[in-house]
């Protein structure tokens, strides 16, 4: 508990009131006491995420759950250990992103016993969805009733307040005006929408409530948290309001909290930002996240298969740095948002996002914009699913898959642990009708499902959903037999021919090597073994003859165990 003390004396400069720490120290020796759940102690090759709705797939009459749980014990379940089950809680906007409840599950997903079978088969990563909550739950109806003791829980500020230097991740208005029981009008910090209200951390009450929702989860089963939009939690005018020094304070109690708690379970920070604020966020190795969010590797992988080119790729992997066993990547293509800018920026110049969203808006993606302190705007996200993200309208599926499968063949031997959505295990394309129904970009890629519907096209061996499954399943298993593939294993970009990434990925401990070897183009290369030694491709079982010239077809990889 010292960690904690400490950390709560620097966040609010040891005025923390006496009874409010007295109560968050009994909630977290109780939630210690009453726990059950023994956390993996470790990440290693074998972990692999599966991103998902818990209103995924849909039967009559169903709590979506149950038909979930069902559907992961039959085709997922010996491909993915865990489960980032998006937030399930009760919503009013994002698809679950404006919580209305953070304790309670949304009713036609099911109850928190629904939740717990689920986890009798997979590990769980719940969403700790702590910047703001909906405006239509309850505490902001008690805000703006103006209920005794809820003053505090939002921020109100008066619109002549100059926030020019705010960061601004949306083109919807900071404020947000909203008429109290007295018949005043208030202008609320919203930095996502109008409907997601930003909570205010400065208040040690909102803290205990929150810290109660991370406790409740924690006591729930929850094995990952991820903290969403976490970058934004702590607001002081006249700044940037983000990244500020009391959000990673806060973001570094969550962990003691956890690491106090529930030994084991991992925190992830979502920010999705340039690389070197992103990665501020796993703080000294030992004391804020183990996991952030690799926000760069998505458009990086896709500007390099567009292109051709490693070149960025190739620089941008050669400088991570190791995590040294305490830290580590959540590796990712694809996720219910759309494939982040931000990330290149400081890697690409503007000119060439500018070039690839250009480029990708002509073959269908959608794109959405942030407004600039200068009053203009910039490209902030594509909307749009990774299959077609990779691919032109006019292409077929057999050019479809191989550069999918080859896009996901790089993710995978990434260091870290990766992480799938549940629309690229399916091998989904653009919903275009869903953001008509929707009326917001994102929902290209955010599609439910009939069970029916799925199931259907998962056993009919001709639809692209099916040669997307059973590929990608298979490679996703074959990685997990792989030592060489830990997270914390090593990774050495090797030069090559430009339209070539080599890397090897080195297990010291089980003294096994993979050279891993990627043709982005769209053209046959020729690449030499750079080392005179016979060695086995494990994708295709087949052995490679020492000195062997190999050509790669186009959008070709191969991994070779020597």
């Amino acid at each position: 508990m010292e960690i904690i003390n400490n950390l709560l004396d620097k966040i609010y400069d040891s005025t923390f009131p006496t009874e409010c720490r007295d109560r968050l120290t009994e909630a977290i020796l109780q939630t210690r006491l009453a726990l059950d759940h023994q956390r993996k102690t470790h990440w290693d090759e074998k972990d692999v995420v599966l991103i998902s709705y818990a209103d995924q797939f849909r039967e009559s009459e169903t709590p979506t759950l149950q038909t979930f749980s069902r559907f992961y014990q039959q085709y997922l379940q010996s491909t993915f250990s865990l489960v980032h089950l998006l937030p399930f809680f009760p919503w009013s906007s994002d698809d679950g992103f404006s919580v209305i409840d953070y304790h309670r599950v949304n009713a036609i997903c099911g109850e928190w016993s629904d939740v717990a079978e689920l986890h009798q088969h997979a590990r769980l990563m719940f969403d700790f969805v702590c910047n703001h909550m909906s405006a239509h739950s309850a505490w902001f109806k008690h805000f703006l009733a103006q209920d005794p003791g809820w003053d505090d829980f939002f921020i109100s500020i008066v619109p002549s307040t100059d926030l020019s230097a705010v960061t601004r991740p949306r083109t919807s208005p900071l404020l947000t005006p909203f008429e109290r029981a007295d018949g005043e009008t208030k202008f609320i910090w919203t930095t996502f929408s109008a409907d997601q209200i930003d909570l205010n951390f400065a208040s040690p009450t909102v803290l205990l409530r929150m810290v109660d929702v991370l406790l409740d989860y924690l006591a729930k089963g929850a094995d990952y948290v991820r903290l969403d939009a976490v970058g934004y939690m702590w607001k002081t005018p006249g700044t940037s309001c983000i990244h500020l020094e009391k959000t990673h304070l806060l973001v570094k109690l969550f962990r003691a909290i956890a690491d106090e708690v529930a030994p084991g379970t991992v925190i992830i920070t979502e920010t999705n930002v340039p690389h070197k604020d992103n990665i501020s966020y796993l703080g000294n190795g030992r004391d804020e996240a183990q996991m952030v969010y690799q926000f760069s590797l998505p458009p990086l992988v896709l500007h390099a298969i567009h292109y051709g080119s490693s070149r960025a790729l190739k620089n941008w992997a050669a400088s991570l740095a190791p995590g040294e066993g305490t830290t580590t990547w959540f590796n990712f293509l694809a996720s219910h948002d759309g494939i982040g800018l931000n990330p290149l920026r400081g890697i690409l110049p503007e000119t060439e996002i500018v070039s690839l969203v250009r480029d990708l808006a002509i073959e269908g993606a959608l794109v959405s914009y942030k407004n600039n302190p200068d009053g203009t705007t910039s490209p902030y996200e594509i909307n749009v699913t990774y299959m077609d993200a990779l691919n032109r309208k006019d292409d077929d599926d057999q050019v479809r898959l191989q550069r999918f499968m080859l896009a996901h063949a790089l993710l995978l031997a990434f260091p870290g642990v990766p992480a799938i959505y549940v629309q690229s295990i399916l091998g989904s394309r653009n919903d275009s009708e869903g953001v008509k129904v929707a009326g917001n970009n994102r929902a290209i890629n955010r599609e439910k499902y009939a069970l029916s519907e799925i199931e259907a096209a998962l056993s009919d061996e001709q639809t692209l959903r099916h040669k997307v499954f059973h590929q990608l399943s298979g490679l996703i298993q074959l990685r997990t037999r792989q030592p060489a593939f830990h997270p914390d294993s090593p990774m050495e970009v090797l030069e090559s021919d430009n339209a070539l990434l080599v890397m090897r990925r080195q297990s010291e401990k089980e003294h096994e090597e993979l050279l891993c070897v990627y043709n982005l183009s769209s053209r046959e290369i020729a690449w030499t073994l750079p080392e005179a030694q016979s060695c086995r491709d494990i994708i295709r079982n087949e052995v490679i003859a020492e000195g062997l010239s190999l050509t790669l077809p186009p959008w070709g990889y191969l991994w070779l165990k020597s």
